[in-house]
């Protein structure tokens, strides 16, 4: 069976899914600039991002919000390649991952199985919170599958936490981090994990999952001295210890929720 790429077919699509980016959108346009097409595809921004990605010579699409998944998979579709980078607009690729990036999509040895050669790479993506980029806990490395081929890879459509779902071939490890600079308020983080955590609660009922106390209780702090101790996260001081406290809050909220519903 002939391999997927061939030598001459190595191009990758940077591919960025916006709404209202402008403040964020030129530093992450910079750092795909190693790609040979970036594609911003916009969902009814009322600021500059489309005459800002258009001015920086970014091929643009305008079109109607479909979800997370649905959208960035509607975005990889209209992709110009095969191979695409996946990226939202506060996230910066960083120098070495794009030089792993630029040299990690290359052509299967002669007479491989498209079956059997990497079709996706996964990487560490480096979260700031509080003003600091943290590594250890749960917010580093946390794995971020975005570099795949379109004809193997899909986006899944989930209500939140969408993610890459490779349907065939091997998943390769690239070295480098993704950045990702969100400079959302504390209120603003609470405010969406509190959204996230009720979506999680109304997925799980909806798949016939039952909370109980004793998930209520010991989730909580499980999490914690996993990401706390065990993932080094007091390394990252008091940035470190309230992000590591807010997931636990999070999962303490899910499972209320989800009993709340249940009575």
């Amino acid at each position: 069976m002939a391999a997927l790429i061939e030598p001459a077919a190595r191009c990758i699509s940077a591919v960025i899914i916006t709404k209202n980016a402008a403040s964020e959108l030129a530093a992450c346009l910079a750092s795909v600039a190693f790609c040979d097409e970036i594609l911003v595809v916009d969902s009814g921004s009322e600021d500059a991002t489309v005459e800002l990605a258009t001015s920086l010579g970014v091929r643009v699409i305008q079109t109607h919000w479909r979800g997370f998944g649905p959208q960035k998979q509607f975005a990889v579709e209209q992709a110009t390649h095969d191979w695409v980078l996946c990226l939202d607009a506060d996230e910066r690729v960083s120098a070495q991952l794009a030089n792993e990036v630029a040299n990690g999509v290359s052509p299967a040895p002669t007479g491989e199985s498209a079956v059997a050669r990497t079709t996706a790479y996964r990487f560490a993506r480096c979260n700031r919170f509080m003003g600091k980029y943290l590594r250890h806990g749960e917010g580093y490395p946390d794995w971020s599958l975005r570099l795949f081929d379109r004809r193997a890879a899909v986006w899944s459509d989930d209500v939140v936490h969408e993610k890459v779902v490779v349907n065939r071939g091997e998943i390769g490890t690239l070295a480098g981090d993704l950045l990702h600079e969100s400079a959302e308020s504390l209120d603003n983080y609470l405010a969406k994990q509190n959204r996230y955590s009720t979506l999680a609660a109304e997925i799980a009922l909806a798949q016939g999952k039952r909370a109980s106390v004793a998930q209520l209780l010991f989730s909580p702090a499980v999490r914690f001295i996993k990401f706390y101790f065990f993932r080094l996260g007091f390394l990252d001081g008091v940035a470190g210890l309230v992000h590591i406290l807010i997931g636990c809050l999070a999962s303490f909220a899910k499972y209320a929720k989800m009993l709340a519903a249940q009575k």
